[in-house]
């Protein structure tokens, strides 16, 4: 297989009309030369001051490659799976509908050949090597050449990188953030009931205490009932007097103590 058949060369993705260089949009190659030297401007007469050229790009961007190109005229029905190509005039030019030009338009990866150049010829008698006759119009005769192609390798795209570059300066750094527990306290929730009765007993308990907070103020004596002997009761009760209780003070007592204290020991010697 030759290097024409199979090797480095872009697919035609796209054909159309052009008036000129200026309407000619932009990645497209204007045929303004036939490979016989003519001029390969279509339906220049003395009545048209202008008239139009046929053009063709090889932009992969879209995806999309031109698998065969047919000529019908106005009376043939468009074939399926081909479209009429674009026309890029000036607003007072027009195309000739008596011989139309249409293209079939498939994605790049749906076929292994393509059609790869386009070219005009003015004479109908000559002929070009590796170039496909595809029919005349309006007194030119149109070629083209189709074979493998050389798919564009897929690109990877970029990935975003989220961070912004300048949040890695020095100078723009923001603070640092308060340091939190890890154990944080659990929130205060309302008081209850239960808390509350506890708080109550708590504050009577401290009530019952002794001013100085010791121990000692409480004796054995509290909480028992105190009442007289009955034969205390019954003599009061019948002289109704008050009761003949001699009182004694500490010092009586201690004296009255010491001196049983003495007998006692004397008793035991």
């Amino acid at each position: 297989m030759s290097l024409m058949e199979r090797g480095n060369v872009r697919p035609v993705t796209a054909v159309a009309w052009a008036s000129n260089s200026g309407t000619c949009p932009k990645d497209f190659t204007l045929i303004s030369l036939t490979e016989d030297g003519a001029s390969a401007n279509f339906t220049r007469t003395f009545g048209m001051k202008s008239g139009y050229y046929l053009c063709y790009s090889k932009d992969s961007a879209g995806g999309m490659v031109v698998s065969d190109i047919r000529i019908i005229s106005d009376k043939d029905s468009l074939p399926h799976g081909y479209c009429f190509i674009a026309e890029h005039l000036e607003p007072k030019a027009t195309v000739s509908k008596k011989k139309r030009v249409c293209v079939r338009i498939v994605p790049v990866g749906s076929v292994e050949t393509a059609v790869l150049d386009i070219k005009l010829t003015a004479k109908s008698k000559m002929m070009l090597q590796h170039y496909t006759f595809v029919g005349d119009i309006h007194g030119y005769v149109l070629w083209y050449r189709k074979g493998y192609f050389s798919k564009p390798t897929p690109q990877a795209k970029p990935r975003s990188v989220s961070l912004d570059i300048r949040q890695l300066s020095l100078e723009q750094q923001s603070p640092p953030l308060p340091l939190r527990p890890s154990n944080p306290p659990p929130p205060q929730l309302p008081p209850s009931r239960l808390s509350h009765r506890r708080h109550t007993l708590q504050t009577k308990d401290e009530l019952d205490k002794p001013a100085d907070g010791s121990i000692h103020g409480i004796t054995a004596l509290d909480g028992v009932p105190f009442s007289l002997h009955p034969k205390f009761e019954t003599q009061a009760n019948e002289t109704n007097s008050d009761l003949n209780i001699p009182i004694k003070s500490l010092q009586d007592i201690e004296n009255e103590v010491s001196s049983h204290l003495i007998l006692f020991i004397g008793y035991i010697n």
